[in-house]
């Protein structure tokens, strides 16, 4: 009975492995890769005035999972800060916000060459936190 039983499970094992691989090939709908901890300079007359903490999430698409885009992740950071730096997303006459949607639309932008086309379908800005709270604007 228990060579009956083998032989009945070796035809069912290549089915369960193969419906296994392909579901795990697929990413989960609505996969993301979280990024923490940004520091993004609100530069205002030439002048760093204050910093804006964020955190973001990438929604993925075609074929990127999480654990194939957690590598990049430093390259993501690397391209937010250098375009913050380049162009500010400062939101007038408030230095403890940055404006989410140029973020969103920089980075959509960098995510083609560093992870390729369709891989990142939108970023949501998930919070924000000034260094200083304060929106006085001094000289």
């Amino acid at each position: 009975m228990l060579r009956r039983d083998l032989i009945a499970a070796s035809a069912v094992l290549p089915v369960v492995v193969a419906t296994t691989a392909s579901a795990e090939d697929k990413p989960a709908p609505g996969a993301a890769l979280s990024i923490a901890g940004v520091g993004l300079p609100i530069i205002s007359g030439g002048r760093i005035r204050n910093y804006v903490f964020i955190s973001l999430r990438l929604h993925l698409g075609g074929s990127a999972t999480p654990e194939s885009m957690r590598p990049k992740e430093a390259f993501f950071r690397d391209a937010l800060v250098r375009a913050a730096h380049r162009t500010p997303f400062v939101v007038p006459d408030d230095w403890t916000v940055i404006d989410a949607a140029a973020v969103s639309a920089s980075l959509m932008r960098a995510a083609v060459p560093i992870a390729g086309r369709g891989t990142v379908t939108r970023v949501e800005i998930v919070s924000q936190a000034p260094r200083t709270r304060s929106t006085t604007r001094r000289g």
